[in-house]
């Protein structure tokens, strides 16, 4: 029996510090048009689905051959979000994708997914990038990770993770100390998705606004993949520059 993948974007459009993020132009194409073609093209994925509130991304995404599902306005988070769509879908995986990821790689996708088809006992993955910037690992804004030998979460944060001994003066030593950011890309089994959208928030997830810790708080592992995709997300309008250049650096590549 074939494995059924639905990749999901969460997409809202008032956002308090980029409104409209979602329909932002990027070389001609809305910002969420570049995510859902990216994604598209990863392997063994069954549909993506945009899941919004919003009548103005949903008119954009149909308008570039896109899937839609619409859900309710009230929800707080991405994973809420998807949750809802969920219900009214047949899938047996998903893959939640945040859609200020324009430059996302098919191979990231396909690396979130693989550790659900190989293990059935695995409940949720996400992936992990190494820090090779002290100002990455400085950066609040980019949430970090440690795992254990077999490659499950031990805890995320904003802050450094493990903190190093003596604070840093360069990035010379994260060549050989291994440090990692997360990347705003995450798999679940169906089911526990939806069991996960209904736990209460937890002290640690509410202290560091980090909601992956909900699951390690409530004792659900997560399988920590490692992507060399370095993520840029687009939080803040300024942002569009930085993804601007990026894609045409891998146009003229």
């Amino acid at each position: 029996m074939s494995v059924k993948v639905i990749a999901l974007i969460p997409a809202r459009y008032a956002s308090t510090r980029f409104p409209g993020k979602p329909l932002a132009d990027l070389l001609g194409k809305p910002m969420i048009q570049h995510t859902y073609e990216r994604v598209g093209r990863a392997r063994g994925l069954t549909e993506v689905l945009v899941a919004t509130d919003d009548v103005r991304i949903a008119e954009a995404v149909r308008g570039f051959g896109g899937q839609v599902v619409m859900t309710s306005a009230d929800h707080l988070s991405g994973t809420d979000r998807i949750a809802e769509a969920v219900e009214s879908l047949d899938a047996d995986i998903i893959v939640n994708i945040q859609g200020d990821e324009p430059l996302i790689t098919p191979e990231a996708v396909e690396t979130v997914v693989q550790p659900l088809l190989d293990d059935s006992a695995i409940p949720m993955t996400t992936l992990a990038h190494r820090i090779h910037q002290l100002e990455d690992l400085l950066n609040p804004h980019m949430g970090k990770v440690v795992f254990d030998a077999r490659g499950f979460a031990l805890y995320f944060s904003r802050s450094p993770l493990p903190f190093p001994g003596e604070a840093p003066s360069d990035s010379s030593f994260l060549v050989d100390t291994p440090y990692y950011n997360t990347v705003g890309m995450y798999g679940y089994r169906r089911d526990f998705l939806l069991t996960f959208a209904a736990l209460p928030p937890t002290p640690l997830e509410q202290t560091e606004r980090l909601e992956q810790l909900r699951a390690l708080e409530h004792g659900y592992r997560i399988k920590v993949m490692e992507t060399n995709y370095a993520p840029l997300g687009v939080d803040i309008p300024e942002d569009l520059e930085k993804a601007v250049k990026r894609l045409k650096e891998e146009t003229e590549a």
